[in-house]
């Protein structure tokens, strides 16, 4: 499948709890990761050295599960039960129930520091795994992430890149920029515009393997 199949792929999703704009706003970006960056195979979902996708911003997780199903991971039958009763496709992804989720999200503020750890240990590892982590500009205002961007820094975690979506839903704002509170930690950064593939693809292709990476992703939601 391609990315145009996956409008039609998010329109089997239907109910209340789709949240349909915040999903539309990491369209791009999970594509870009899922058909030109992560190192995954379907056919083999655990492989202990594939990269860690996480997505911290859990809410609205209609686009996700679209790229999933588009890169094999789902089938466009199993869409059609989002959000049932008895459907696995829940309103937040559930690691233990989704087939290629690494994480159970949709709690805002924990994502970037579990992938701060799960670069640790996979370099304690020795293993050649990377971890992305998907993060929300509003989510950005809980502490925790905070305490991870500075965590991260001081480690080098060059096996580390987190990409925050940027649409203006923060509450408190980011004085100099969303990538200058990263930058002053350590970071590489990079600023992009979040619909633009040939961008996104090249940030996440940056080599940055003495410390971590936040590719800022600016979009504008779109009503889905």
């Amino acid at each position: 499948m391609t990315y145009d199949d996956l409008p039609q792929l998010m329109t089997l999703m239907t109910g209340d709890e789709k949240h349909s704009t915040s999903a539309t706003s990491t369209l791009d970006v999970l594509w870009v990761l899922y058909s030109d960056t992560l190192r995954l195979d379907p056919a083999n979902p655990d492989d202990p050295e594939r990269d860690r996708f996480y997505l911290s911003k859990g809410h609205g997780p209609m686009a996700y599960y679209a790229v999933l199903a588009a890169r094999g991971f789902l089938s466009p039958e199993e869409l059609a039960s989002f959000g049932g009763y008895d459907s696995p496709l829940g309103s937040h992804p559930d690691r233990t129930l989704v087939r290629g989720v690494d994480i159970g999200s949709g709690s805002l503020g924990h994502g970037l520091a579990l992938a701060a750890g799960t670069a640790v240990a996979l370099r304690i590892r020795k293993s050649s795994a990377r971890v992305f982590v998907l993060i929300g500009d509003a989510e950005l205002d809980e502490g925790s992430n905070m305490e991870a961007i500075q965590f991260a820094g001081r480690s080098q975690l060059g096996n580390l890149t987190a990409v925050v979506i940027d649409n203006d839903s923060a509450g408190l704002g980011w004085p100099g920029g969303i990538a200058s509170r990263f930058a002053v930690e350590g970071w590489h950064t990079s600023d992009v515009d979040g619909r633009d593939h040939s961008a996104l693809r090249q940030a996440f292709r940056t080599d940055h393997t003495d410390r971590p990476h936040v590719v800022v992703a600016h979009v504008e939601k779109k009503e889905g």
